[in-house]
């Protein structure tokens, strides 16, 4: 592989240093680097970033490759700045033994654009009545790490419990999705002023409460790691943060949606709103905002949830709940945390790259842009003002929130150990 001098370039928002790569790790960050033979990228004004990680993506494949596919799923993940993404387990077939993500884990290494981990499924066939196959998942060559019913609440209490237990012998996790069923009947959006107005069935906080206030109270129970997918309210803020200041092994992420958009929007019935769990009020946004800043909320995680054309372009009842996030979710942090002063680039690079990576235990990814480390890297020009257009994504599917909105940065150069994966914001 032939050597890359990334020069002048502010390395995490700070200091503008040069970075040289050589093969598939970094050879030396200073200023003044010599170029020598090394292909030379001009990164003037542009933010330098370890590679970013997602914890939380749907690439559909086994099963729905008219949503997404591995290959296209990844793509979109470069072009969005991430080295390294973890499947969700919500396949057709389900994810739920060490041969299904063994194929995902497989079809990430095929694809080349970033590394896939898989999530397995806490319970066979995600329906929550029976373990699947934990340990035999971790020690597959997939090596997974994360179990998650996501889609799917694990709502009875003691295959909750079971699960945790399981884990901890090696150093697994549970991701929850936390949603009481009972409480979330016939729901369609977030339960308050807004629903009671369009008359569409109410998803109350309490639901997503409930079951956070119980897993952690669980954890510490039995003295396992828990994290919470997608935590949307403040009031889930505060339970999380009161598990913490006990000392309780739980983490928690946030999408870059939820620190953005509020129900007031589904005002307009357009379904590509319709997500799960829903948007909230201001209030809960502010919460989020407040919450990823002080560090009570973890990472941030993009819940990319790709869906054809049909199953989004129909009535607001009938269609199905998600957003793509990949090739935003940078933007939408840029806009919401770093613009506001919330968090530094730094920061960013902690919730969207390091932490993520420590959670799931993704190793070679998340580490500091130093010498010796491995070259998992994006460029950042944090000056570009755009408006969205899912035309150019590289993802499958268009169902984004943002269309036609302008955001903030763009993702100029993504290298995944060395190897440019999107050169000058296209795919390489």
């Amino acid at each position: 592989m032939s050597k890359i001098l990334i020069r002048g370039a502010k390395v995490l928002g700070g200091d503008v240093q040069d970075v040289l790569i050589d093969g598939e790790t970094i050879a030396a960050v200073g200023t003044g680097l010599e170029a020598g033979d090394a292909t030379v990228v001009d990164a003037e004004g542009q933010i330098l970033l370890p590679g970013l990680v997602d914890l939380h993506t749907h690439l559909r494949e086994p099963g729905r490759e008219d949503s997404e596919t591995v290959l296209t799923g990844t793509q979109a993940a470069a072009r969005g700045g991430f080295t390294s993404v973890f499947a969700m387990a919500n396949t057709f077939p389900v994810a739920d033994t060490a041969g299904v993500v063994e194929q995902v884990w497989r079809l990430g290494k095929e694809s080349g654009y970033c590394d896939v981990q898989p999530i397995g499924a806490v319970t066979v066939g995600l329906e929550g009545k029976k373990l699947s196959e934990l340990g035999a998942m971790h020690d597959s060559a997939a090596g997974v790490t994360v179990f998650s019913d996501d889609g799917k609440c694990v709502d009875d209490a003691v295959i909750m419990r079971r699960a945790l237990e399981y884990v901890k012998a090696f150093g697994g996790v549970v991701a929850q999705h936390a949603q009481e069923p009972r409480l979330t009947e016939g729901a369609q959006m977030n339960e308050g002023l807004v629903s009671a107005e369009l008359g569409l069935g109410g998803w109350p906080a309490v639901a997503e409460e409930s079951i956070i206030a119980r897993d952690v109270l669980l954890a510490e129970h039995v003295g396992s790691r828990v994290h919470i997918c997608h935590l949307s309210t403040a009031g889930s803020v505060e339970i999380v943060r009161w598990a913490k200041s006990r000392g309780i092994d739980v983490t928690a992420e946030v999408t870059p949606h939820h620190l953005l958009l509020t129900d007031e929007l589904v005002r307009s019935y357009n379904p590509v709103y319709k997500v799960n769990p829903p948007l909230r009020t201001e209030k809960d946004v502010m919460a989020l905002r407040e919450a990823l800043a002080d560090g009570t909320i973890d990472i941030v995680a993009t819940d990319h949830a790709p869906h054809p054309h049909e199953d989004k372009d129909c009535e607001w009842a009938a269609a199905a709940m998600g957003m793509v996030g990949l090739e935003t979710a940078l933007s939408v942090v840029q806009h919401t945390m770093v613009e506001t002063g919330l968090l530094d680039w730094a920061g960013v690079a902690d919730r969207m790259s390091h932490k993520p990576a420590e959670i799931g235990r993704a190793t070679g990814h998340g580490r500091p842009v130093s010498a010796g480390e491995p070259a998992n890297l994006t460029l950042v020009d944090p000056a570009y003002r755009g408006e969205v257009n899912p035309a150019g994504f590289a993802s499958r599917s268009r169902n984004t929130p943002y269309e036609g909105r302008e955001l903030p940065g763009r993702i100029t150069h993504t290298f995944l150990r060395g190897r440019a994966t999107v050169v000058d914001g296209k795919l390489a």
